[in-house]
């Protein structure tokens, strides 16, 4: 992607300068909330949203040749609402600013400045985090280990997920992330790992644990198959470790503001976006998520009729990561927000998964048959002959669009994850429309 003509970082820079912050929860937290009246938006410092970058849409199956029309299935995903296309400047000092977002990233996870990217670079948790305090970069010194919800704003859903695939040759495949201003390399396989280990660390903790370890969980994005998950902090009585990009500026990224308004919605003062108060209250898969947000348009639900389905990056904007079923009895998410109660896999009280508008290509020949979801519950996998929580309330995965979920009774892949095909939906407007 280009950068957007006319666009200076000066700019946007203004657009999102930071008034106050007082109040605010810390930044891997990602919320703060007040009732109608309690707070002044131009005291609240612009959360933009990055587009997810996908343009192309899809049925069940695979790529549409044209976008579908209203009334017609499948109207209403993320290709056909644009929200802040990427906008990048290379810096050309081994940094590069987000002119949407105002953050400036390290270019490239060359720990070991060696000119290449692989295995070596990796860092543990620890690691990573003590070496945000020595680096400097482009003449800065104020480097950081980004929040999860800074990390998942490089994502790009032009991406393919290569799941599944057994080559070695990764010249055709296409990552979740612009490799026209960022460095990026698939998993090293000479040296034991797979092509998908691609796994960039956060700062942020889940606040449970997954696989009921016991042990430190770190959300990640992996940017070679499009996923945010819970990673363990050790695997095979070893240090896990990651990829790495730092970044500086903006410390108020991923901070929600969030207002209850009359009428059943809740507006993100931080994001522009609105919200449903309620979810669906009812699973769907994701053609009839799709069919009930026009459903609801038609009934001017809530006084409004542009309502639709969140793309993956809307979505993921409003997890609360300092709430988990474990920890607080609740969603992750602010309770202002109402949050169906489910029964999960393992018996347990536990809240849904949310589509998105969002497809997860694949590289198989059936690209488009999977969507992208955000648990806001447990998400859990079968592991070890039980259902336990395996990446953690907050992940972004994804399941199939159509299907039977009796079909995977021990679910997918090697982490054995849930699949339910039918999910909730919260909708989402532009807040001036």
């Amino acid at each position: 992607m280009k950068p957007m003509a006319g666009i200076s970082v000066g700019v946007v820079m203004i657009l999102i300068t930071l008034i106050s912050v007082a109040g605010c929860n810390d930044a891997s937290s990602g919320g703060s909330s007040a009732d109608e009246g309690d707070t002044d938006s131009s005291e609240v410092t612009r959360y933009a949203v990055v587009d997810t970058g996908q343009v192309s849409c899809f049925d069940d199956n695979d790529h549409l040749a044209t976008c579908p029309s209203e009334g017609e299935p499948y109207f209403g995903q993320d290709a056909q609402n644009t929200g802040n296309p990427a906008s990048y400047t290379d810096n050309g000092d081994g940094t590069v600013t987000d002119n949407v977002t105002g953050l400036m990233w390290q270019q490239r996870p060359d720990t070991d400045k060696d000119g290449d990217i692989d295995a070596a670079d990796k860092l543990s948790f620890d690691q990573a985090a003590a070496n945000a305090d020595t680096l400097t970069l482009g003449g800065y010194t104020d480097w950081r280990l980004p929040t999860i919800k800074e990390l998942y704003s490089l994502i790009d859903f032009s991406g393919v997920d290569p799941s599944g695939y057994e080559g070695n040759d990764t010249s055709g495949l296409i990552p979740f992330i612009d490799t026209a201003y960022f460095g990026f390399a698939y998993g090293d396989t000479s040296a034991g790992e797979r092509i998908i280990d691609a796994q960039y660390a956060s700062s942020t903790l889940y606040v449970a644990n997954t696989a009921n370890d016991g042990g430190r969980t770190l959300f990640g994005v992996n940017f070679a198959d499009g996923r945010i998950k819970g990673y363990g902090l050790t695997l095979l009585g070893s240090d896990k470790t990651f990829f790495v990009m730092y970044v500086r500026g903006n410390t108020a990224y991923g901070q929600n503001s969030f207002i209850v308004n009359d009428g059943g919605t809740i507006t993100d003062t931080a994001t522009g976006l609105m919200w449903s108060q309620e979810d669906s209250g009812m699973a769907l898969d994701w053609e009839e998520a799709l069919a009930w947000a026009v459903e609801k348009n038609t009934e001017g639900y809530l006084g409004y009729s542009d309502w639709r389905l969140p793309n993956a990056k809307e979505l993921e904007s409003i997890v609360d990561y300092a709430r988990s079923p474990e920890t607080t009895g609740t969603a992750a998410i602010d309770p202002m927000f109402n949050a169906t109660t489910i029964v999960n896999e393992a018996g347990q009280d536990d809240y849904p998964c949310y589509w998105s508008g969002t497809t997860h290509e694949k590289w198989t020949n059936v690209s488009g048959a999977n969507g992208v979801y955000v648990a806001f519950g447990r998400a859990m996998g079968y592991m070890g002959g039980t259902w336990v929580d395996v990446h953690g309330a907050g992940a972004q995965r994804s399941d199939p669009k159509t299907g039977d979920p009796d079909d995977f009774p021990t679910g997918f892949g090697p982490q054995g994850d849930a699949i339910r095909i039918y999910n909730y939906v919260r909708l989402v407007r532009h807040a001036d429309g």
